[in-house]
């Protein structure tokens, strides 16, 4: 692994954030102003699978950046998805009023609502590995399932999936749904390392 400097560890956790904030910002403002209500749902699916790609390759082509991930105490990469809990919500809601379809609402909702409850239990749980492997192998299991259902219903143009588009809920599959796919991922990854060091050891 790269060995990184305090300089360059802060010079990487301020671009980190920057981009963080910028692609959020970017997001919220280009729905609010309903430019991806101008895409064909194929197309806004291309961008969701773009958001999940994009991290994961600076990830594993980037070896600065992903030395600076493996510094982080795997809590960090866990804690960001307590927003899914307000994402459910927003699920329900939307489903509620038909504005989204139902077998998506019901993948999508309750999957995110447990991933972001099992936060709070992850973090009350004793010191182990085991519960990050746990948490992060579900979460992810989830995710495939919500985005696979939402990239089906996108794919097939399906009327009510056009309303993912608009803001606010927006955010979730362009913004959330990338850094919670690529954080997965990234935990695992450094889940991998850690058990392969330990061998090792």
């Amino acid at each position: 692994m790269t060995a990184l400097s305090s300089n360059q560890r802060d010079r990487l956790a301020r671009r980190f954030f920057s981009a963080i904030s910028l692609w959020g910002l970017s997001v919220a403002i280009s729905s609010y102003v309903g430019l991806f209500s101008l895409f064909p749902l194929p197309w806004f699916a291309l961008l969701v699978a773009l958001g999940i790609t994009l991290p994961l390759a600076i990830y594993y082509r980037n070896s600065s950046f992903r030395a600076y991930i493996q510094t982080l105490h795997l809590n960090h990469l866990t804690l960001f998805h307590i927003w899914r809990i307000p994402a459910a919500f927003i699920f329900f809601y939307y489903g509620s009023q038909q504005w989204l379809p139902s077998t998506f609402v019901r993948n999508a909702a309750w999957g995110d609502l447990a991933a972001g409850l099992l936060v709070f239990v992850l973090l009350a749980l004793p010191k182990s590995t085991w519960k990050y492997w746990g948490f992060h192998l579900f979460g992810l299991a989830d995710f495939v399932t919500a985005v696979g259902t939402g990239l089906v219903f996108a794919l097939m143009q399906v009327p009510t999936m056009e309303t993912i588009a608009t803001f606010p809920v927006a955010l979730i599959p362009l913004f959330g749904v990338g850094i919670s796919g690529a954080s997965h991922i990234m935990a695992l990854d450094i889940l991998v390392r850690q058990s392969s060091r330990w061998r090792r050891g």
